[in-house]
């Protein structure tokens, strides 16, 4: 079947020729003509404001060419003495005003975005420098961003929105909510490129017949999996435990009682025998290999779905006589791996499985003050057993396959006779297609997957066979793969209008839930109620809670936030942070997802990111800070009496993120702040800069505060590090793993006062939050560039920027609510409309009619 698969889908290259024929490319022409909304349907008008106009500058009876007149000399006075094409300045992403077009802003207007930026955080110009003062400055951003909104206003652009590969996150969710079943896509396909620091832009979602191979394998796996295999073959699934995991606590989702080990959840393809095996950690100890953790006797436990199968007993007396003379004899090991495994009967469907220990009621304590980490070195063989891997085996002496939720979800009539199946068949897939395709569906739409229902049926298959295969097919659709939009054929290429409200439907579900609509959404859509007045909020609020907006927390904030990143390069010393292990790190990256969803859920200001006195601890992790009264691996809300601890500044995730593995760096935390929390990011390092021990005191200990003002007497490199360190410098009583202190390793007095670019001083993580605060809508603004991104899966053109500021105005009018923010952004432009392309819309069309 995969070959028919293989050959149905030879019109995808189509696709892949176009996309690199320039169907990606996210940049409209650099001059804009004028542009008609045309009208979709009769029902709809044709016209979505993009913004409402910033906020005037004060009114002064004056011309607007008198305006430019005195804002050039301005300019040429302060500005151009530095950034001119003679000096070429700043190096690495020059700035050129003296050419800068005034008179019409839309000929430079990606320079003079740059200029509101960077007059927004009070950078320009540079401290010590001549400047007209924070008044005339202020008069100058607004008039200069209620300009350029003018000019975008008068000439809407909703930009281009090209066809749309699902990236992995969302095509295992598409699986979730479409059958019901929870697959690891990461063993079906390859990882995502990224591109504006999200991996759900189109342009950077290429395709390739070695990918689309990937996805028709995927498709005969899921299917398989869904509908259930009677011939399925034994097979081996792997689970590997990391060695820096500490497992003598209690694991979430396996019974109190029980230490370590792990929970997997797994999809058994049928009811039949599953051989379930644990792995023990090996050590080395005094130059000799074995197991580790065998002196003093533990229990090991197998459980299903909560309920014990299988009880074995590991270590004491005997082992340990039998490894201590020869810990590497075969004969030994092989027999506590047997020890370690046991065939158990299991029904088809997913499954809770657990690899566990049970807890000992009394330990022995040998130290004060016993580590949270199992054992200093990953590799020592005290403490107790630990599991390395776990494996899950088969099956075997298959018997069926029973009810599963996936089948479920599938099959949705059961024939009495052969003579029912036929219309049965079209009933099911009828009904998968719908939601997989994101529309209403008609006959030619079924006909691919009955096809390959009747050609499985014709080969001796039965029923379920034949669903397995038609299933198959669904799922390697480009209809089910891709995100395509089509334009009405009354609207002429490069004109902007309405997408549809299937189209706004999807969108909407992409961006909230990282998944395909569910029926309420697109019963409203069919319907064409979705823009009704009302409606649209209400369903943004309706997703925003419901469990899936957790992927909108996961991958949105993983990637702005970049929690992602925290498993590669959160790595402390580990002499130097002993009890640092896998599950705090875990515990940095829950905490910060909780607290954000919780601001938004609770549509409270964005700017309690910054401010909140609250935020959601473990017991772990509320020992990593010192904060009393937490017990339990629960993660639970609770009130920070500490001001400095409060916000995302004050979180570990962060903290340990913008660090090294043996000491803090201001250099990277105030690049951290600059680029993602401001959206201000500083220039990169010139080609060779020299390490910053190099700048030590040889004699005498010297902290890193005192290295990097030694670093900084070079003008060059003072030019940008007087912008970045005094943002890291008010973060330097946070540790490397995100505890405060007092002292550093040296035990000097950590010196936290800086002077920021605006000339505010600030001195600690308090002050710092308040100069944030300050500028609220330069925060909530670079929450806003980000989200927009994200929810367009595009990079975001000068004109997009009008839009932004108009959602922050809007916004600050109700407190900057989290809400007002996420409304806004499905509310404007960019999301409801699209400019019409050329090309990639006939090509899609075609493509669609070969293979569907």
């Amino acid at each position: 079947m995969k070959k028919v698969l293989l050959v149905a889908a030879l019109t995808w290259v189509t696709v892949g020729v176009a996309a690199s024929a320039g169907w990606y490319a996210p940049h409209p022409p650099a001059v804009r003509a004028p542009q008609t909304l045309a009208i979709e349907a009769p029902s709809e008008p044709a016209v979505i404001p993009v913004s409402q106009p910033l906020a005037q500058a004060p009114t002064v009876a004056r011309t607007v060419s008198a305006e430019v007149a005195e804002y050039r000399q301005m300019l040429d006075k302060y500005c151009v003495t530095c950034h001119n094409e003679r000096l070429n300045l700043p190096a690495g992403a020059p700035l050129y005003l003296d050419q800068a077009n005034l008179e019409d802003l839309m000929a430079d207007a990606a320079v003079w975005e740059k200029v509101i930026r960077k007059l927004g955080v009070g950078s320009m110009p540079p401290q010590g420098l001549p400047t007209p003062g924070e008044v005339k400055l202020a008069e100058f951003r607004s008039w200069l961003a209620a300009s350029v909104d003018r000019a975008y206003t008068a000439q809407p652009d909703p930009g281009r929105y090209v066809l749309h590969r699902l990236n992995r996150t969302e095509y295992a969710n598409a699986i979730r909510d479409l059958l019901g079943l929870e697959v690891d896509v990461t063993q079906l396909l390859p990882s995502d490129g990224g591109d504006f620091g999200f991996d759900n832009i189109a342009s950077a979602l290429p395709t390739s017949p070695l990918l689309l191979e990937r996805y028709l394998t995927a498709a005969l796996r899921i299917s398989a999996l869904a509908v259930g295999d009677t011939n399925a073959s034994p097979g081996e699934n792997v689970y590997p435990i990391s060695l820096d995991v500490t497992q003598k606590q209690h694991v979430d989702g396996l019974p109190i009682g029980t230490r370590g080990g792990v929970l997997v959840r797994h999809n058994f393809p049928a009811d039949g025998e599953y051989v379930f095996r644990g792995r023990l950690n090996r050590t080395i100890l005094n130059g000799y290999s074995g197991l580790e953790g065998h002196e003093t006797p533990h229990d090991f436990v197998v459980l299903v779905d909560g309920q014990q199968v299988y009880s074995a007993p590991v270590g004491g007396p005997k082992d340990h006589e039998a490894n201590v003379p020869e810990p590497n004899k075969a004969e030994w090991i092989e027999e506590i791996n047997d020890r370690l495994s046991v065939r158990v009967a299991v029904t088809a469907g997913p499954h809770e499985v657990g690899f566990t220990w049970v807890e000992k009621p009394a330990k022995e304590q040998t130290v004060y003050k016993p580590p949270l980490r199992d054992t200093q070195e990953v590799h020592m063989a005290g403490g107790v057993p630990r599991l390395k891997t776990v494996v899950i085996e088969g099956p075997y002496n298959v018997t069926g396959v029973s009810d599963t939720p996936s089948r479920g979800r599938i099959i949705a009539c059961r024939p009495a006779s052969a003579r029912e199946e036929p219309a049965c068949a079209e009933r099911i897939f009828s009904t998968l297609a719908r939601r997989a395709f994101r529309r209403p569906v008609g006959a030619a739409d079924v006909e691919a997957p009955l096809t390959f229902y009747r050609e499985a049926r014709a080969q001796g298959g039965n029923f379920d066979e034949g669903i397995r295969a038609g299933l198959a097919r669904l799922l390697a659709s480009p209809a089910f793969i891709f995100r395509a939009e089509r334009s009405p054929d009354n609207v002429r290429a490069g004109a902007a209008h309405r997408i549809s409200d299937l189209e706004l439907a999807s969108r909407l579900s992409f961006f909230l839930w990282s998944s395909i609509p569910d029926d309420e959404l697109l019963n409203l859509a069919a319907q064409g109620r979705l823009r009704r007045p009302g409606v649209l909020e209400a369903q943004v609020r309706r997703m925003v809670a419901d469990e899936r907006f957790e992927a909108l927390v996961s991958n949105f904030v993983g990637q702005w936030l970049q929690l992602r990143n925290l498993e590669d390069r959160v790595r402390p010393d580990l002499l130097m942070f002993p009890d640092f292990d896998d599950n705090v790190r875990k515990a940095f990256r829950r905490e910060t997802e909780l607290f954000f969803a919780s601001v938004v859920r609770e549509d409270q200001s964005a700017l309690g990111l910054l401010n909140a006195d609250y935020t959601f601890l473990n017991e772990r992790l509320a020992r990593h800070y010192g904060i009393p009264g937490v017990y339990g691996t629960r993660f639970r809300r609770v009130e920070l009496t500490d001001p400095n601890r409060r916000g995302l500044l004050g979180q570990a995730s962060i903290l340990s993120l913008t660090s090294i593995a043996n000491r803090t760096s201001p250099v990277i935390r105030g690049k951290y702040v600059m680029s993602v929390l401001l959206n201000t990011p500083p220039l990169p390092p010139p080609p060779v800069v020299p390490p910053l021990e190099a700048s030590a005191d040889k004699e005498k200990p010297t902290t890193v505060r005192q290295m990097l003002e030694r670093h900084r007497a070079n003008a060059v490199c003072a030019s940008c590090h007087r912008n970045i360190d005094p943002i890291g410098f008010a973060l330097e009583n946070f540790d490397p793993v995100g505890r405060w202190r007092e002292t550093v390793g040296e035990g000097l007095d950590v010196d936290s006062l800086g002077v920021l670019v605006d000339g505010r001083k600030v001195d600690g993580p308090i002050q710092l939050r308040e100069a944030l605060l300050s500028r609220p809508e330069i925060f909530v603004g670079a929450i806003t560039q980000n989200m927009l991104i994200y929810a367009l899966g595009r990079g975001l053109e000068p004109a997009d920027m009008a839009v932004v500021r108009s959602i922050v105005r809007n916004a600050a009018r109700n407190d900057y609510r989290f809400m007002s923010i996420v409304t806004g952004i499905v509310e404007s432009a960019p999301f409801q409309m699209r400019t019409k392309l050329t090309q990639p819309d006939t090509v899609v069309a075609q493509a669609n009619r070969r293979v569907e």
